[in-house]
């Protein structure tokens, strides 16, 4: 049994303990360990009941609660071991934006309600059941059986999640991820980019091009950039800006060093995805779920698949064909990106078969476009 998985069974018996206290009616635990912002799922969920007129009480688990190091460090494994195992036995819901895997070993009451939101919309690469292997992939089943709702955008999701989570698909409910609330509501859109260009005044009047790779497994502790920034910014505009956008796991370990100057931003740790989506003007990705948020803001959106065959084989694969699937053109080099970009913009005709590309792609992925999704979500559990 390796340190991690006694952890995970230590937190478990404080739970176990720490169930003699009574559970608090309005007491709402948060596992926020992939996106602790206000505009993850579970950010958005905490909003939302923050504005009701119930009097909620929320206990968040951030990524940064689960690092101990540091001088605070027996401060930290106090807090994690003691007060966070506490806060969970005595809360009533439950909401996680990812697998915290001390459920594992936990017991629920029957009255709490576990829900899973996850922190994507869709995805293109295979993950959970489908991507872990060995003992990772027994304990992340063990976790998924505690959950009570298990929450997809649209039907077409319903049996994968159900699969990839290893849960009942009485469990799978199709209600709209909270996130994707405000991609249909355009002025809350222009009061989060007028804040953000107040944080940024430099960019205004600039064209931001957001480029956010998705996470590899076998980068971790050596991550580098694989798309030529230098080449890119001497062939565009000059008003074009690069913002970076990385994977979290990769965000604390790199620090861009290139000679972009002030025409490469790095937005790793700003903690409003959604902002930058509705500041950007285009977004450069390759595998990540992010695409199924962008692709309600109707805006350009290109993939530089470097590594193709190399993720399809050696990686964790996909759920479908990957280049005729995903709603842009897709790229292997600098210089393929670059002239696929100039296409779109410059040829109409280009332009209005991507266009058409993505007004299908979200049609199939979302089962509302409505902006209701974390009130349907709120009936659901009968929280409203």
């Amino acid at each position: 049994m390796d340190k991690k998985e006694i952890g995970y069974r230590l937190f478990a018996m404080v739970y176990g303990m720490c169930k003699i206290f009574p559970r608090k009616k309005n007491r709402v635990f948060l596992v926020m360990t992939h996106d602790a912002g206000p505009e993850g799922n579970v950010g958005v969920i905490r909003n939302y009941l923050n504005a009701s007129e119930t009097d909620w009480e929320f206990c968040p688990l951030r990524r940064k609660d689960t690092n101990f190091s540091g001088p605070d460090k027996v401060t930290q494994l106090v807090r994690f071991f003691i007060r966070k195992p506490y806060e969970l036995a005595t809360s009533s819901y439950v909401f996680q934006d990812n697998v915290f895997l001390p459920m594992a070993f936990i017991k629920f009451s029957k009255n709490v309600k576990v829900v899973q939101l996850w922190h994507g919309t869709g995805t293109i690469k295979k993950f959970g059941q489908d991507a872990n292997e060995g003992r990772l992939k027994q304990l992340e089943k063990m976790a998924n059986s505690t959950i009570t709702h298990l929450i997809v955008n649209g039907e077409k999701w319903k049996s994968l999640y159900s699969h990839i989570f290893s849960v009942k698909e009485e469990k799978t409910f199709v209600t709209g991820m909270p996130r994707t609330d405000i991609l249909f509501q355009e002025e809350e859109q222009e009061k989060k980019v007028e804040r953000f260009y107040e944080k940024y005044p430099e960019l205004i009047g600039k064209k931001l091009v957001l480029y956010a790779p998705t996470f590899r497994d076998n980068e971790l502790g050596e991550q580098k950039l694989h798309l030529e920034l230098e080449q890119m910014l001497k062939r565009l505009p000059k008003e074009v800006v690069i913002g970076l956008r990385l994977h979290p796991f990769v965000a604390d370990q790199f620090q861009y060093r290139g000679e972009g100057g002030e025409r490469v931003k790095d937005f790793s740790h700003y903690d409003q995805l959604n902002t930058l989506l509705f500041a950007s003007k285009a977004l450069i990705t390759d595998y990540s779920s992010i695409i199924f948020e962008y692709v309600a803001l109707r805006k350009p959106m290109y993939f530089y698949a470097y590594d193709l065959e190399k993720f399809s084989d050696e990686g964790r694969g996909f759920y479908e064909d990957y280049s005729s699937y995903v709603p842009g053109q897709v790229s292997k080099t600098t210089d393929e990106l670059i002239a696929q970009m100039i296409e779109e913009q410059t040829c109409e005709e280009v332009k209005e078969q991507w266009e058409e590309k993505r007004r299908k792609f979200q049609e199939e992925n979302y089962a509302f476009e409505d902006g209701n999704s974390t009130w349907r979500l709120m009936k659901l559990l009968k929280m409203e």
